[in-house]
């Protein structure tokens, strides 16, 4: 009787499956890479580069196929031969460490330690402020604002408004009116934070008007301040001119904003409206500064093509020391950029270090000024508030707990960032930790039988 071969069927182990809620997102659009890089968001919402063997390999797991089988389909898409060792091994070295493919055998949910990137300058406590379905549909009603023609007429209207205000009828006195009182200050506290939440779905709308879906918008902790921000994460989808537009979107409907509150003036010429034209300026200014996480920042990451740009400050210095001070630590990414990626990341690093630097020693040179100065202000306005609550005056008493919550929150938010700042130093030092203890055991162990030999 002839003997017949029989292909074993392959086990679970041999089928390797994706973490939850991972998503393929396609080719970086629009960036300064030597090689094309491929985009995946983990269900965590972080976002993940791939090359294209990688992303060929992430693209062919489906929970179902066998790592032969991945092997066969990658080999013809990348026009190479790939074995299934080869798979297994990108697996095991390269996409289970990124969190995107489960390890044989473990829950699918993406894990605790999977690497993420810029946790310091992130936003951390995050919540959800309008969800993403109420979001798309606001963004799809006000994506026609972003129309070529539109955009023309805002801007014009913005010139225009901008010589009557400053050249012709003047700012200053609408700001002195709104310090006059606790009502109008709170009104003009309540236009700021509806511009900052108008922002936002400038964002959104122009992530539509790109192609991409927006998700929810919400709010979080940045460093030591409360901020407000839009998830765009599709926009990385289209190309560079969709990315600028989405960057640029929030802006622009800061001086749509603006053009409504003129418009508000104009029927009821009531001056508070100016005052908060007035600061809607520093507003967009603020934004525009590419020094930190703001607009300015994603501005200049999409105009150069080199995501992350704080990513790239500890690779490049580091690739600028001695490959003895280094260590048999690489340079980094640094890299894999074109030639007019380096050159626009090293003169954006050698402007920003400086002045972090410069900024950061200033502020801790007179921290125990400020904060004895924001101390005294602190006590003087809680009591301004009981007195104005026992007095009967609401307004006033709105207004002084609005100043105790604003000189609060960087001292809750500078504790936080403490806390956070000694937890990373503790995972760093602790393998160092470790590593000392066992040295000393060792050390104790060895002595202890030397004496025992000598006895």
């Amino acid at each position: 009787m002839p003997e017949e071969e029989i292909e074993s069927a392959p086990t679970t182990a041999d089928i390797p499956r994706r973490t939850d809620g991972l998503e393929l997102l396609g080719r970086y659009q629009g960036v300064e890479y030597e090689e094309p890089v491929y985009l995946a968001r983990r269900g965590d919402g972080q976002m993940v580069q791939l090359s294209f063997l990688l992303f060929l390999v992430i693209q062919e797991i489906d929970g179902v196929r066998p790592t032969a089988e991945i092997a066969q389909r990658v080999g013809r898409a990348f026009g190479k031969d790939v074995s299934a060792d080869n798979v297994r091994h990108l697996l095991e070295h390269r996409l289970q460490p990124l969190g995107i493919v489960a390890e044989p055998g473990a829950p699918t949910a993406v894990t605790s330690d999977a690497p993420r990137n810029d946790l310091l300058l992130g936003l951390m406590g995050r919540r959800t402020l309008v969800p993403p379905p109420a979001v798309r549909a606001a963004a799809r009603a006000l994506a026609w604002l972003h129309r070529p023609a539109v955009t023309a007429t805002v801007l014009a209207a913005a010139v225009a408004m901008d010589l009557w205000l400053f050249l012709v009828h003047g700012a200053m006195p609408a700001v002195l009116h709104s310090l006059s009182g606790p009502l109008p200050l709170l009104t003009v506290f309540a236009l700021i934070v509806g511009s900052l939440v108008f922002h936002e779905f400038g964002h959104a709308s122009a992530c539509h008007h790109a192609g991409a879906t927006p998700g929810r918008i919400g709010c979080g902790l940045y460093l030591i301040w409360p901020s407000l921000y839009t998830d765009v994460t599709d926009v990385y989808r289209a190309g560079r001119a969709g990315r600028l537009r989405t960057d640029l979107g929030g802006v622009y409907f800061n001086v749509v904003y603006m053009l409504a509150l003129l418009a508000g003036y104009a029927v009821t010429g009531h001056p508070v409206l100016l005052a908060a034209i007035y600061l809607g300026h520093f507003e967009i200014f603020e934004q525009l500064m590419p020094t930190a996480r703001l607009d300015g920042y994603y501005i200049l990451t999409d105009v150069a093509g080199v995501p992350d740009l704080y990513g790239r400050v500890g690779p490049l210095l580091r690739g600028l020391l001695p490959r003895r001070a280094r260590g048999d630590r690489p340079a980094g990414p640094v890299p894999a950029l074109t030639r007019r990626a380096r050159i626009t990341v090293t003169v954006w690093v050698f402007t920003l270090v400086p002045l972090m630097l410069a900024d950061l020693g200033y502020g801790l040179w007179n921290l125990p000024r400020i904060t004895a100065t924001a101390l005294r202000s602190l006590d003087a306005r809680l009591h301004t508030a009981t007195a104005a609550t026992v007095g009967g005056h609401p307004a006033s008493a709105l207004v002084a707990a609005l100043g105790v919550v604003l000189l609060a929150l960087p001292f809750a938010g500078g504790g936080w960032l403490t806390v956070r700042l000694l937890r990373a130093g503790g995972r760093r030092l602790r393998p160092a930790g470790d590593a000392l203890a066992r040295s000393a055991a060792q050390y104790l162990v060895v002595r202890a039988k030397r004496e025992r030999d000598q006895t």
